[in-house]
């Protein structure tokens, strides 16, 4: 019979970190094993991500996670190095820029409030300093901006996941390429899981990591989990002026856009009657001629003559109740822990994320950042944590 101390569902960049953390933990002394079913990861989230990096939320706990992810990136080469050999994310640093109307400033000014008491470098602009400081911008409809000084831009996200993975297979975890299929329970507590390869394989615990997968997993030990795929487009688009753009702009429609390379990349999250479940990658093209061109052409006068390039589609893993993470274990299979729901602030997120659910694994609590809120008893509760910043 085949066992592992611990097993990850998923390898993406969130199991990957689940994984390194807990390999790299000096008081871990067990076998880690990673099922992925994707061993091209071509359709996984985390390599359709935009990669983005922000401390820009209403939630303490979000900002302070992506806090520690920003400073984790910074120091990568010396966390995730094999044999001396450093890897290199991509990291571009850049800032997200939050645009408010006068129905939305007070929240934005609210949000700032919150983001600065936790750690979070911004600053507020009034819609006439924006128009000084950003002369592509329009702005007579704006009533305030929020501008992130510190720690925020964009990353290659697979490259992420790489050096993630390279790391805790360095450090001896195995990673199989296969699907779970079935979890075997004993009352109260795992006991295995089953492969669709055959293989049973025995285990002290599970974490779910399975993205937008993560309901079927849950649903195989019991567990109702509303987390659900949800599909999301990136449209890359040319403008024939030259820009000096720099930012990760969120206009008051939902509409965001920052620049990629020569490049710019934008999208939205469709109408809510509009979001179902799917696991399809076809690109919506309507929905860039609809809502994100003329949003982009309103809010930036040259992207009136901007030219479609090509698109791209890839899942959120969407947490239907508050769009924010679930982890922690389950309140009563304890040995089942939660890393989900990101709801597209995956990336950003990974590495406290696997920081987290590391601890919680060898010393059964949260040692540095306390992240009970985020707890599946809240699901049963149906207690949602609003984020009002949801990008």
């Amino acid at each position: 019979m085949q066992q592992a101390d611990v097993v990850i569902v998923g390898g993406g960049v969130i199991g990957s970190a689940v994984a390194y953390f807990l390999a790299a933990d000096p008081g871990f002394r067990g076998s880690v094993a990673v099922i992925e079913r994707d061993p091209t990861y071509a359709a996984a989230s985390t390599a359709l991500s935009v990669g983005s990096v922000r401390q820009q939320f209403s939630t303490p706990e979000n900002i302070r996670m992506s806090l520690f992810g920003a400073e984790f990136i910074a120091g990568i080469r010396e966390h995730l190095a094999v044999a001396d050999e450093a890897p290199d994310v991509g990291w571009h640093e850049g800032a997200y820029l939050f645009l408010a109307t006068e129905k939305g400033r007070p929240i934005l000014e609210a949000n700032h409030a919150v983001q600065r008491a936790n750690g979070a470098v911004n600053v507020l602009l009034s819609a006439a300093e924006l128009a000084e400081r950003f002369p592509w911008l329009r702005t007579d409809d704006l009533a305030a901006g929020s501008l992130g000084l510190e720690h925020e831009g964009w990353l290659d996200p697979y490259a992420l996941l790489n050096a993630f993975r390279r790391k805790a297979r360095a450090l001896g975890v195995s990673w199989r390429h296969d699907e779970v299929v079935a979890i075997e329970r004993e009352g109260a507590r795992v006991v295995a899981v089953r492969l669709a390869s055959g293989t049973r394989l025995a285990c002290g615990a599970v974490v779910n990591a399975a993205g937008p997968h993560a309901g079927r997993v849950a649903g195989l030990a019991g567990i109702e989990l509303p987390v659900r795929p949800r599909k999301r487009f990136v449209y890359v688009f040319d403008c024939r002026a030259s820009l000096p753009i720099n930012q990760l702009v969120i206009d008051p429609s939902g509409v965001y856009f920052r620049p990629e390379g020569a490049q710019f990349i934008g999208g939205v999250s469709p109408p809510e009657e509009e979001d179902e479940d799917c696991l399809d990658l076809e690109i919506r093209y309507e929905l860039f001629e609809e809502r994100v061109w003329p949003a982009l052409a309103h809010r930036v006068p040259a992207f009136e003559e901007l030219k479609l390039v090509r698109a791209w589609a890839g899942h959120y893993e969407y947490n239907t109740l508050d769009q924010n993470a679930v982890l922690g274990p389950h309140p009563e299979i304890r040995n089942f822990y939660f890393a989900n729901g990101f709801s597209g602030h995956g990336v950003q997120q990974a590495p406290a994320a696997g920081r987290a659910i590391a601890e919680l694994l060898v010393d059964g609590r949260y040692r540095t950042l306390d992240l009970a809120r985020f707890g599946y008893d809240r699901i049963m509760r149906n207690d949602p944590i609003r984020e009002l910043n949801v990008v």
